[in-house]
C-alpha cells in the first residue's frame, strides 16, 4: 500500500500562510504520486486549502470533529458532517492533546469516529501512552484499551487509519527508538489482523517529533506505513523532505 504522509498544522497559520504553504508542496511533488498526502489545517481554512488545484493524492482533514451529531444548539463545536461539506477527507480523532487538555475518554472518540464514519470521512484515530506508563512497562496495555474502546464497531480497513504517538515525543524533540516504534506497530498490526475486517489494508502511521532527520529510519520499519507530522508539517521544505523519504 502507499505509505500516508499527514500534517497536522494544529492551531498555526494564516490565510497567505496557508496558501503560500500548499502552492510550495504542490510545486514540490510535481509529477510525484506514490505518497498519499493528507493536510490537516485548522478549520477555518480548510476551504482555503481545499479551493487550491491539489493533486488527486493529496488529501484534506480535520483535526477534530464534535461529539454531539450533525447539528445542533453546540456553540464553537464543528461537526463530521460540516468537515466532510468543506472538502474534508479524513478527520484526526484522539490526538493526545486533545485527549490531555479536553479531557477525550476512548468512549468519546469512539462516538466522533462513528459520525465521522456515517458521512464519509476516513478516521485517524491516535493511540499513545504517556511516559510515566512506558516506565512501568503498561506501554502496550495502555495502547491496546485505546484500541479497543476508541475503534467504533464499523470500522475496517476502508475507513479508519491508525496512528501511534508516544505522548512523551510529541513537541518534545524525543523520538522512540526504531525498536521502540518496530514493538508497537507490531503490537497494533496484531490487534488490527484479530479483531478487524481487511486488517491488513489499514495504515499504521507513527508521529512523534518526525523530522527529515530521522524519517528515512522511521519509515523504513516494518509496519510503519507512513507518518503524522506536526511542526515539520508547516515548513514546506521540512515537509517535502519527509514526503520524500516516504518513497
Amino acid at each position: 500500500m502507499k505509505k500516508l504522509i499527514a500534517g497536522n498544522w494544529k492551531m498555526n497559520g494564516s490565510v497567505a500562510e496557508a496558501k503560500a504553504l500548499v502552492s510550495a508542496l504542490i510545486e514540490g511533488t510535481k509529477g510525484q504520486d506514490g505518497v498519499d498526502v493528507c493536510l490537516c489545517p485548522p478549520d477555518v481554512y480548510i476551504p482555503v486549502v481545499r479551493a487550491e488545484n491539489l493533486p488527486a493524492h493529496f488529501g484534506v482533514g480535520g483535526q477534530d470533529c464534535s461529539y454531539h451529531g450533525e447539528s445542533g444548539a453546540y456553540t464553537g463545536e464543528v461537526s463530521a458532517k460540516m468537515l466532510k461539506d468543506s472538502g474534508c477527507d479524513y478527520v484526526i480523532l484522539g490526538h493526545s492533546e486533545r485527549r490531555q487538555h479536553h479531557c477525550e475518554g476512548n468512549n468519546v472518540i469512539a462516538k466522533k469516529a462513528e459520525y465521522a464514519h456515517a458521512v464519509g470521512l476516513t478516521t485517524i484515530i491516535c493511540v499513545g501512552e504517556t511516559e510515566a506508563e512506558r516506565e512501568q512497562g503498561l506501554e502496550n496495555s495502555v495502547v491496546i484499551l485505546q484500541l479497543i474502546e476508541s475503534i467504533p464497531p464499523k470500522a475496517n480497513g476502508k475507513n479508519i487509519v491508525i496512528a501511534y504517538e508516544p505522548v512523551w515525543a510529541i513537541g518534545t524533540g524525543k523520538s522512540a527508538t526504531a525498536e521502540d516504534v518496530a514493538n508497537m506497530h507490531g503490537v497494533i498490526r496484531n490487534y488490527l489482523q484479530e479483531k478487524l475486517d481487511n486488517p491488513d489494508s489499514i495504515r499504521i502511521l507513527y508521529g512523534g517529533s518526525v523530522k527529515p532527520e530521522n524519517a528515512a529510519e522511521l519509515l523504513a520499519i516494518k509496519n510503519v506505513d507512513g507518518a503524522l507530522v506536526g511542526g515539520a508539517s508547516l515548513k514546506a521544505d521540512q515537509f517535502l523532505a519527509i514526503i520524500a523519504a516516504a518513497k
